[in-house]
């Protein structure tokens, strides 16, 4: 089999594209529902004790081979003047903790104290997740009043939205005293990338179908009807994410490129592929076909999703009249492929990547346990290594900033900070704002230029360790360039400080490798999208048939 060469980190690692990023079956929920899938996971409703109109707390305890998760939720009144997506909100609808263990009555009490509060509550290390959801409202009263009177909802209506309730953090890795990462990292359940945040939301989503029929039955005891299996698995859990999480694949640079060079390393097989059998033809027929259903759904108010929105379906139209020539060429999957890098907007050629893996489980699917990194050790600097070396590393990993002229104020216009109330990063406008002196190091462009300007001056044999004891303010440029000289999908290759940024094209990437769907940027700086729409409920993954 002769190889594929992977698509290179130029190509990549692009703002465009990775704002056009779809999932795969590498993305971390479809991972977890794998694994739940093969070890039987089983899920049990060990309290819910809801009052008529759905406020209450429950628990969905979730038995493993080696250990029990569970997820205890709290429903609560809220005023609709006080519901908000904005991390600043003070109260939400729903709030849940993933709980390591069954927890007793007093561990309930204790957890339902605080919980509500979500950041201004006080947690321990048995606390996995913490994560809070407001409801959909006009959607889930919709829905809730079709089961009163027995009847389901409209199905376009439930699925052009497609989630009833909608997360606005799930919090992990220690946060406000939770249990830190390091405490779960070596349980193969949880090893791999935010494998404990997606089952916490795959547990919420169950939650939410539960507490709807609930509140449908309260109402009309004798008439009510439960939401059909079909619409609940076609249904997901929304998510509404902004900028806090934007900065993560620049401060994780390891974890980045796993994540990266897993599903470049997943196209490249399934491109080398010689042919292709029956199975894999159908398999691929069959998720063409749900896409061109989901994206017939997708809506967007940004222009440029929609536009965006409204090639994709041209694309997928134009793949679908082409697949029966494309399929019989040598090497299929790299024939459709190129054909779609050829021809389709970014949109179209990244939904294509998605849709070549999904018939090749048995080739890829070992590359999810490649998908993680363990960045504790730091990043020790090489200080060995002559100045000159490292100028001509920063000429090779960095040439694609080498046109960004940052004298020109639109390409320096902005700055990252954390923000004093939320601890969470933002973005300023450096030169219509105050704060710029407290910059967080994530211009990764103008640095590695600003330290080849200084490394210009120094004698091309002179140690680097020699020139950061003179300019120590270049250490982190200097640790940043080693790492990407190692690990080239560590890199975003774009101004991530310039007036034409939009910050939902890095959240974008992200989520895509979480397994979001229905991306509705909201405004360049955060975005609306569905988690396990369309997958399989987890109290069915051990049913015979259940998909992976």
């Amino acid at each position: 089999m002769t190889a594929i060469t992977l698509r290179p980190p130029e190509v990549v690692m692009r703002l465009n594209r990775l704002g056009a990023a779809h999932p795969t079956r590498l993305s971390f929920l479809r991972q977890l529902i794998r694994r739940a899938t093969r070890e039987k996971w089983r899920v049990r409703k060990h309290l819910f004790d809801l009052d008529d109109n759905g406020f209450g707390r429950a628990v969905y305890a979730v038995e493993m081979p080696a250990r029990t998760y569970s997820l205890v939720a709290f429903s609560t009144p809220l005023d609709d003047e006080n519901r908000s997506d904005r991390v600043i909100a003070q109260a939400w609808d729903t709030s849940y903790v993933l709980y390591d263990g069954l927890p007793d009555e007093a561990e309930i009490a204790r957890l339902e104290a605080n919980a509500p509060l979500q950041e201004a509550g006080r947690y321990t290390g048995s606390e996995l997740v913490l994560a809070r959801a407001n409801k959909s409202v006009r959607l889930f009263e919709e829905v809730a009043s079709a089961l009163a009177e027995g009847r389901q909802p409209d199905e376009d209506q439930l699925l052009g939205v497609g989630y009833l309730l909608r997360t606005t953090a799930v919090y992990g890795n220690g946060k406000f005293g939770i249990a830190d990462r390091d405490e779960i990292a070596l349980r193969p359940e949880l090893a791999g990338s935010f494998q404990a945040e997606m089952l916490t939301v795959w547990l919420i989503r169950s939650f939410t179908f539960d507490l709807v029929d609930h509140i449908a039955r309260r109402r009309n005891p004798a008439g009510a009807t439960k939401l059909a299996p079909d619409l609940r698995r076609a249904m997901g859990v929304g998510n509404a994410t902004g900028l806090g999480m934007a900065p993560f694949l620049v401060r994780h640079p390891l974890l980045t490129h796993s994540w990266f060079l897993a599903r470049e390393t997943a196209l490249a097989r399934v491109r080398a592929e010689p042919s292709t059998g029956a199975a894999e033809r159908d398999a691929f027929l069959k998720s063409l076909g749900d896409l061109r259903r989901r994206v017939a759904r997708w809506h967007s108010d940004d222009s440029r999703q929609a536009a965006a929105t409204r090639l994709l379906a041209a694309d997928l139209d134009t793949l679908a009249e082409s697949l029966d020539r494309l399929l019989a060429e040598p090497k299929p999957w790299d024939a459709v492929y190129r054909f779609a890098e050829e021809r389709f907007s970014l949109e179209g050629q990244e939904a294509c990547v998605s849709l070549i893996l999904e018939p090749h489980g048995a080739l890829v699917d070992d590359l999810g346990d490649t998908m993680k990194a363990d960045e504790t050790p730091g990043h020790a600097i090489d200080g060995s290594i002559t100045c000159g070396s490292l100028s001509q590393a920063l000429l090779s990993c960095y040439s694609w900033a080498a046109d960004i002229d940052f004298a020109d104020p639109a390409a320096n216009a902005r700055f990252w900070y954390v923000s004093a109330e939320k601890l969470e990063p933002r973005l300023g406008e450096r030169f219509e704002e105050d704060g710029a002196e407290l910059e967080q190091p994530l211009a990764t462009a103008r640095d590695a230029l600003g330290l080849a300007a200084a490394l210009a001056h120094e004698p091309a044999s002179s140690g680097v360790a020699d020139f950061l004891l003179r300019r120590p303010e270049w250490r982190h440029a200097v640790r940043r360039a080693q790492i990407v000289g190692k690990y080239p999908y560590a890199e975003i290759h774009d101004n991530l400080i310039g007036a034409e940024l939009r910050p939902v094209d890095i959240l974008r990437a992200k989520l895509a490798f979480f397994g979001a769907r229905s991306f509705d940027p909201r405004s360049d700086r955060w975005l609306r999208i569905a988690l396990f729409s369309g997958e399989p409920l987890i109290e069915d993954i051990a049913a015979a048939g259940a998909a992976a």
